[in-house]
């Protein structure tokens, strides 16, 4: 007998569900995200298959002490240690991960390269609803994949790909997109939120149940996010985004979500004509061209997970030809921004009720650490006063509402970054000099201040 269907409507924002649309959606409140969605009403007889006469399902339990917990052989290294970093040491075998990024950011480029990275261990299956085979020979040719152990095929088709899979039995899969596949048996167009949710649910089921680590590739929508439910995101193991302005060739892989790692790694990459490179030291690249003698200019240090990145923030105030004066910033929030002018204006007596004032932060990172706040402050400073700071110098601290310099966490691993990079001067908060050796910076001039107005004074 048929399976009989279900009319739900889900909600793209947050994966609240409702038997009825809603203009708005209870859970999230947000407008007209509400989409039709269909499921299958599962029989009573077959959720039973699976349980014995006692009603436990004994046979699916396996002794936790049983199993197997060997690090080094449940993770594949991928040979690009940017994304081995941001993974947590590796792919983990039987994991879903979900890499979203906008059009012609190198989503598929990077998992072509990394498919030519483990075939030589690994038999490698690249599935493309978008390319034909001939296509992806064309890619992987100017990339110059090894070509040995991949094998590809254009299909569309979940039953026909997840048959193919377990007939194949590969060491590693690529699913090239999730909004192209679909399910016959399901009403909805390829793309739509039922079939993307429902081949997504297959691929986790047959990844956990044979160990094969598939990645999975997700179009993005006007907001940046991942197409379709929020919940697409709950079922997978890991989601990666790709960030990074189109017309400049610097990459940043962010984990959002990792079951197996850390959230706070990224990785920087430099899109070439010969694919995607690793950046091994993303600090000296983001520094490249810093204009000297220049007022308005400054460089800080910010982690990035386990890793100290220098940053350059430049700022530039002019006088306003209108009644309310301009703000606009570029890889730092504005609201932040305008709370640090403000301090600057009631402690440190600066006038800036009639100056337009721009930021922007030098290689398209986003700064959202609070340890960031006085080289900002510094950097609209200096070109208030059209004075440039001095060379080779860096700020590093948090600046609180009544103008004092705040303590920030590894100061020690910034510090050490910035004297490998070549910077002789740093202005830290107080309170981490008293926790500092000095003597293992004797190369770098390291200056403790209490608050924003010492700093200008000092400069």
């Amino acid at each position: 007998m048929k399976e009989k269907l279900k009319t739900i409507y889900v909600c793209t924002s947050c994966g609240e569900t409702s038997p009825r649309w809603l203009g708005r959606c209870g859970s999230c409140g947000a407008w007209n995200t509400m989409v039709e969605d269909v499921v299958r009403e599962e029989k009573t007889e077959n959720r039973r298959k699976h349980r014995n006469v006692e009603g436990v399902a004994h046979a699916l339990a396996k002794p936790l002490k049983e199993i197997d917990t060997n690090e080094e052989d449940s993770r594949i290294l991928t040979r690009i240690d940017e994304m081995d970093r941001v993974l947590g040491g590796g792919i983990v075998l039987g994991s879903v991960v979900l890499l979203g990024g906008e059009p012609g950011a190198g989503k598929s480029t990077m998992l072509l390269q990394i498919c030519g990275a483990i075939s030589g261990e690994r038999e490698v299956l690249y599935i493309s609803g978008e390319e034909s085979v001939r296509q992806i020979k064309l890619r992987a040719k100017r990339l110059k994949i090894n070509e040995e152990g991949i094998s590809v095929a254009a299909e569309s088709n979940i039953e026909e790909i997840i048959g193919h899979i377990e007939q194949a039995k590969p060491g590693f899969v690529v699913i090239d997109s999730i909004q192209t596949m679909y399910a016959p048996e399901l009403s909805g167009t390829a793309g739509s939120v039922s079939q993307v949710r429902e081949c997504t649910a297959r691929l986790l089921e047959l990844a956990k149940s044979t160990e094969i680590p598939i990645f999975i590739i997700g179009h993005v929508n006007k907001d940046g996010a991942i197409a379709g439910p929020k919940v697409l995101e709950h079922i997978v193991d890991t989601v990666l985004y790709f960030e990074g302005d189109k017309t400049l060739p610097y990459r940043i892989l962010r984990a959002v979500k990792n079951r197996y790692g850390s959230t706070n790694e990224i990785g920087m990459f430099d899109m070439t004509g010969a694919g995607l490179v690793a950046i091994s030291n993303p600090s000296e690249m983001l520094l490249e061209g810093r204009p000297k003698g220049v007022s308005g200019s400054c460089v800080t240090c910010v982690m990035e997970g386990s890793r100290p990145l220098m940053s350059e923030i430049q700022a530039i105030a002019t006088k306003s030809g209108f009644g309310t004066p301009r703000r606009a910033t570029s890889g730092v929030d504005l609201g932040r921004v305008n709370l640090l002018l403000a301090v600057l204006e009631k402690r440190a007596g600066f006038a800036m009720g009639n100056l337009d004032i721009y930021l922007n932060v030098v290689g398209g990172l986003e700064l959202d650490e609070p340890a960031c706040d006085l080289s900002i402050c510094l950097a609209v400073v200096s070109s208030m006063m059209d004075k440039t700071l001095t060379e080779g110098m860096i700020a590093v601290g948090e600046v609180g509402l009544g103008g004092e310099i705040r303590s920030v966490a590894n100061l020690e691993v910034r510090l050490k970054e910035a004297q490998r990079i070549g910077f002789q001067k740093a202005y830290v908060p107080q309170h981490n000099v008293q926790n500092l050796d000095l003597a293992e910076y004797g190369q770098i001039q390291i200056v403790g201040v209490r608050t924003i107005r010492e700093v200008i004074e000092l400069l």
